[in-house]
């Protein structure tokens, strides 16, 4: 078995994977194949592991194929496998073909491989003529896919231009059948009464980064201002969007619809109001989010100064709640009009 894997990857890749499981253990499933069929119609009902030596990138199902590799282990179990993401995709392009000539290859490329897939009308033709094989994916949507079918990410390495990644089964896929996937996306949030809203907002993300956050706050922590540090789902267009308010502007079909208010504390997920004291979780509830949050009055660096800025609004808002808006709004168009004081 070990002579087999490094004559289909690398001595570095089986490295990896030796380092994980035993690749001789009957209770080990290791394939190359890109289709969920050949691991649906293993005799074996659980496997200690499961390793797939084929890119992901191949996959056209990439879903359906994570979530029957997820069916197929154990609870704990460990899945392993490897993609070619955009950046490094973009790196092999640039350094395959001479200069001048490359970047065109790759604008072109990127358009037909990575754009084309995610544009309405474009789709079908797209997986029509490629049938999902060399898809441009980036490491944000990965490893969001795996975090959407029941895996957490444990290992990771960059190796033979690819990224290899070890990940545990820790629950059940949660079956996302509309995952952020557009231009357009919107949020899973808490409104008043703990009622769930979807927050609309441009996309500045990768798709499925939403299941990544827990992942991000691992690795990442935060940075000042409440945001997460380094935070590699954001893409370049996202960036300017971001800069600009341009990402914001969708937010008005909310306050249209009365999801949210003009000022108000941020809309947050479960994941973020996880960091909140409880009790303070408890009090956001009975307040409608807004638009503005009171960040952008205050200017708060760390976690614990945005909690106590935001106590200091509700504290306000309670006793004068038109006056206190008033104020709010004022300080916050200062500083995002004069001060520039802008979202990462």
């Amino acid at each position: 078995m070990k002579n087999l894997i490094i004559k289909e990857t690398s001595q570095r890749s089986f490295d990896f994977i030796s380092k994980h499981i035993d690749v001789e253990d009957p209770k080990s499933l290791i394939v190359s194949t890109s289709t969920a069929f050949n691991i649906e119609k293993q005799f074996e009902k659980s496997f200690h592991c499961i390793v797939n030596l084929k890119r992901v990138n191949d996959i056209r199902w990439i879903n359906k194929f994570f979530e029957a590799v997820n069916f197929k282990l154990e609870p704990g179990g460990l899945f392993i496998a490897n993609v070619e993401t955009c950046a490094l995709r973009k790196r092999r392009i640039l350094n395959k073909y001479p200069s001048g000539i490359n970047w065109g290859v790759y604008i072109v490329d990127f358009f037909l491989r990575r754009v084309s897939p995610k544009l309405w009308g474009l789709k079908k033709i797209y997986f029509l003529f490629s049938r999902g094989q060399n898809r441009v994916l980036s490491k944000a949507e990965t490893l969001g896919r795996l975090y959407s079918c029941g895996f957490e990410v444990i290992d990771e390495a960059f190796l033979d231009n690819r990224l290899y990644f070890t990940a545990r089964k820790i629950k059940d896929p949660v079956f996302d059948y509309s995952p952020t996937y557009g231009p357009l996306i919107s949020l899973k949030r808490q409104g008043k009464g703990g009622k769930p809203i979807k927050v609309y907002k441009a996309r500045t993300m990768h798709a499925y980064s939403e299941y990544l956050q827990e992942y991000i706050y691992k690795h990442n922590d935060l940075q000042d201002g409440g945001k997460f540090k380094n935070d590699f789902r954001i893409t370049t267009a996202g960036k300017i969007l971001r800069k600009f308010w341009l990402d914001e502007l969708p937010m008005l079909i909310n306050w249209v619809k009365r999801d949210l208010k003009i000022v108000g504390v941020r809309p947050l997920s479960a994941q973020y109001l996880s960091l909140y004291p409880k009790d303070f979780c408890e009090r956001r509830k009975n307040y409608r989010p807004g638009l503005l949050p009171p960040f952008y009055a205050d200017m708060p660096k760390e976690l614990e100064d945005i909690i106590e800025s935001e106590r200091r609004y509700l504290d306000a808002y309670d006793k004068h709640p038109f006056r206190t808006d008033w104020r709010y709004f004022w300080k916050a168009f200062d500083n995002i009009v004069f001060k520039r004081a802008r979202s990462k």
